[in-house]
């Protein structure tokens, strides 16, 4: 089964999508993970992904496509794949097209005002990067980890501010592409909204349900 996974920052899709490959036994493919690992291991592609990161600039289509198509040409994608972070936009799903078939491009949904408490609250651990969060996983003692009780700190693209910019930028680039899987078909929509820790919460076994379905 070939998966992509959709929604804005701050809906989980990673840690649902990390889940859901162990159950599965096939790989979460994240394009965030790929520009690290090529960068690490000063590939080509990754020296040029270097050179616009250096700058500033946003890594072009056809560099995150290249690092995409050799991935998913790996055997370990020879049972499918959860591809998260890719596509990004339109023109992205329809390289992506050319490249594979998807079977189902599952959308994690989740209001704003939720996504932004969500990700505002957390507060990592220097030392050893365990993540709090000042409701859900509040620190026992003030500033300091639970874990190590080393020094915690909010990250700067996690401030109200920029999460509210990530948002207005993922819903004017990104949401275009929910139309786009719901217009041929493919889309699944699942209820991001409740917090992972929430006893009533189901989103992983949703997701599975979602996936065994394609097996049927």
């Amino acid at each position: 089964m070939n998966v992509i996974v959709l929604g804005a920052p701050g809906t989980g899709k990673g840690t649902y999508s990390h889940r859901v490959s162990k159950h599965f036994n096939i790989p979460h493919i994240s394009t965030g993970d790929l520009f690290r690992d090529h960068q690490k291991k000063e590939t080509e592609l990754g020296k040029k992904v270097q050179e616009f990161m250096a700058k500033g600039q946003l890594v072009p289509d056809e560099i995150t496509i290249e690092m995409v198509k050799e991935r998913l040409a790996e055997n370990d994608c020879e049972n499918g794949f959860i591809l998260d972070g890719f596509p990004r936009t339109v023109a992205q799903a329809e390289a992506l097209d050319k490249i594979t078939n998807i079977d189902v491009a599952v959308y994690f949904s989740a209001e704003h005002h939720v996504i932004i408490d969500r990700i505002t609250g957390r507060r990592i651990c220097r030392d050893c990067g365990y993540i709090h969060h000042v409701k859900n996983i509040p620190m026992k003692k003030e500033g300091k980890c639970n874990e190590c009780g080393g020094e915690v700190y909010q990250r700067e693209d996690e401030t109200p501010e920029v999460v509210k910019d990530r948002l207005f930028v993922y819903d004017t680039k990104t949401r275009p592409l929910i139309n786009h899987y719901e217009n041929i078909g493919i889309l699944k929509e699942i209820d991001a909204n409740l917090d992972i820790n929430h006893p009533n919460f189901k989103v992983v076994d949703n997701f599975i349900k979602v996936l065994e379905e394609l097996d049927k």
